[in-house]
């Protein structure tokens, strides 16, 4: 027996991530432009819709498609929960208009008589009378239909085009036989934190610069504050859980403890402490302070307008509680022990890596989703995770959706600094935002090669970067180099080519001592307490709370996919920009990328975002040193010197609005 066939065809669906495997991402508030190639045998005319729901409705939302060109349709729309959607498009033959199109033809060319053609309209408008909802719009159409039987072939044509019919046919098209693209493709719709935000890493044990003793949760408040007064509004905190003693690593990485030594916290698990939750990744290292305290700072620090990222680290020490209740989640060797953490030539004698791919795989997973809805439970809504590229794909998959379908709100930032595929694989798979390479991308080639691709290619769709300068366990070269002027010029960059960024404590006091030869800090603060003045003379505190400033007061920088590229003949000097969609919002930067001279070069004015003529006067504003010139026309002259002036982010005004 045959079976019903699509009536027309749709292909090239976009955005489309892997086929619909994946879902795309976008945030509350943000538009979803879907395009389809639509079309149908015969000289029928087509008629297409953009239909979304959440995820487990019934009800579909839709708006009309439009014609674009060469059986191109698009349709908008826009989302307004923290939810899981899907989309669709469907496509029918719109056989009013082909008949309305068909009548007319002859009528103009004169072919009489049209009657039985007035009488196929007229069976149309009453097919649609019988699908009409609303009782008035059904006897509308009757009296229509009946009145298209009765007149003459001229009041028939100025019928069939009033208004009024064309909208209700619209209204009640004959869908019996529509073409739906299937399955549906999935949107994450996430809350704006996942698109717009800046972060402040710090250890709550350095919070006060002490370099004898730690500090408590307690004592956090004068750093969150200062990071407050920088603009920052995500406070993240590395591993805040018990720390093992056992190979307890000491200063700089020593495999040898001294006595004070507090430990690095990504060993994480101590179950001698007689702790409320064993000792594990839902308690509090007791050098911080209890649960109730760390409740009491997460208060604290939402009443400020910011919330705390938590960094969740799936290693074990060997006081774990995990080793002694489950030593079959771990890696044992031939003589029976457990195999500790390598990362050739790097060992990790202090941590235990977990084996996602045991016997008893289902338990630790479920046990890894309890860690997170423990601290979710009690306020976080932000997780870094530590290295999940080491861990399988399909256990984040599973873990981010079985939380998001509790807490809908969840962030998760991927720390995967490794092969371009599987950092985009973890994106696909759920993570909202990802760690990135600008940590090591400086020249103005490879810059703008790679954020061409994470911006304008469908890259944009699934992953975020989250621009990070330096970590506790990367000391860039250029940042160790270039001085004061390179940590200028890198937040500049982190602070403006992406709509998320962050720094990690340091950053602003342009600490830059490393490991002779590495890309690592010397005496880093994850072996020991770190002594600090947070207001040492060279910082570039009050830099840095301009360049927030900037972000929070411009719409342009609160988007990600947004960013382009423009000519500069100077091959150290970095021209982009960022506009909203209505152009009320016109952002661009200009960054010298050589941090130990000046340069100067011509840049090429994109006139057309703001309406200008060629050679028409202009005012650009430099919000960082708030300054304004007039400038004219596309080629335009500028000159940054790096210690003083390494960049402009210039605001334009319109043609309008400087008038």
């Amino acid at each position: 027996m045959l079976r019903a066939f699509p009536t027309a065809v749709i292909e090239n669906l976009q955005p489309l991530v892997d086929g619909g495997r994946y879902p795309i991402k976008r945030v509350v508030g943000e538009d979803l432009v879907v395009e389809a190639d639509i079309f149908k045998d015969g000289h029928d005319v087509v008629a297409a819709a953009l239909r979304w729901r959440l995820l487990g409705e019934s009800h579909w939302h839709e708006t009309p498609m439009h014609f674009i060109d060469n059986d191109r349709w698009r349709g908008v729309c826009t989302f307004y929960e923290n939810a899981t959607y899907e989309y669709t498009v469907e496509a029918w033959t719109d056989t009013f208009a082909a008949w309305q199109h068909e009548f007319s033809t002859k009528f103009k060319a004169g072919v009489t008589p049209l009657v039985s053609e007035a009488l196929e309209g007229a069976a149309l408008i009453e097919y649609a009378a019988g699908r009409a909802r609303e009782p008035h719009d059904a006897a509308r159409l009757r009296d229509i239909a009946q009145a298209v039987r009765a007149s003459a072939a001229p009041e028939v044509e100025a019928l069939i085009h009033s208004g009024e019919l064309e909208v209700l046919m619209k209204t009640y098209p004959d869908r019996s036989a529509a073409t739906q693209w299937a399955p549906a493709p999935h949107v994450i719709v996430d809350r704006r934190r996942a698109r717009t935000g800046a972060w402040y890493e710090f250890f709550p044990r350095s919070a006060e610069g002490l370099p004898d003793r730690g500090s408590t949760f307690r004592e956090c408040l004068g750093r969150v504050d200062d990071a407050k007064a920088m603009g920052f509004d995500v406070i993240y905190f590395p591993p805040i859980h018990p720390i093992g003693t056992t190979n307890r690593k000491g200063r700089n990485n020593s495999i040898k403890s001294e006595p004070g030594d507090p430990g690095v916290p990504y060993a994480i698990g101590n179950r001698h402490l007689g702790l409320p939750n064993g000792g594990g990744h839902k308690d509090i290292e007791p050098a911080l302070g209890t649960l109730d305290d760390f409740i009491w700072l997460e208060n604290e620090i939402r009443d400020r307008g910011m919330e705390i990222a938590l960094d969740f680290a799936i290693n074990c020490s060997p006081d774990h509680p995990y080793v002694a209740e489950h030593p079959e989640w771990f890696y044992a060797r031939p003589d029976g022990t457990i195999k500790f953490a390598e990362n050739p030539p790097k060992k990790y004698e202090d941590i235990y890596p977990l084996n996602f791919r045991c016997g008893d795989w289902q338990a630790l997973w479920q046990e890894m989703k309890s860690i997170i809805l423990f601290w979710a439970e009690r306020g976080v809504r932000i997780f870094r995770v530590d290295n999940p590229h080491t861990k399988p794909v399909p256990f984040w998959e599973w873990l981010i959706g079985e939380v998001r379908a509790e807490f809908p709100d969840v962030i998760f930032l991927s720390e995967a600094f490794t092969k371009p595929k599987m950092m985009k694989v973890l994106a696909k798979a759920g993570f909202t935002q990802s760690y990135t390479y600008f940590t090591w991308r400086t020249y103005k080639a490879e810059l703008i090669e790679y954020f061409t691709e994470l911006t304008q290619t469908e890259m944009r769709e699934y992953f975020r970067g989250n621009l990070f300068t330096n970590t506790p366990d990367i000391l860039p070269f250029f940042l160790q180099e270039g001085g004061r002027p390179a940590f200028m010029i890198r937040a500049v960059l982190a602070a403006t080519l992406s709509s998320t960024y962050g720094i990690y404590s340091g950053f602003e006091l342009c600490e830059n001592t490393p490991l002779p030869g590495r890309e690592e800090y010397l005496d880093s603060e994850k072996y020991h307490f770190k002594k600090r003045d947070w207001n040492a003379a060279g910082n570039i505190k009050e830099y840095i709370t301009r360049l927030n400033h900037i972000r929070n007061e411009n719409r342009a920088l609160h988007f990600y996919d947004n960013l382009r590229f423009y000519h500069a003949d100077n091959d150290n000097i970095l021209f982009y920009g960022k506009t909203t969609p209505a152009r009320d919002s016109i952002i661009f930067v200009i960054v010298n990328l050589d941090p130990f001279q000046t340069h100067d070069s011509f840049i090429d004015v994109p006139l057309e975002l703001f309406g200008h003529a060629e050679n028409e006067p202009f005012i650009v504003h430099d919000l960082l040193s708030d300054e304004h010139y007039t400038w004219r026309g596309r080629r335009n002259y500028v000159k940054l010197e790096p210690q003083t002036r390494p960049a402009h982010i210039f605001r334009v005004r319109r043609l309008e609005q400087v008038r």
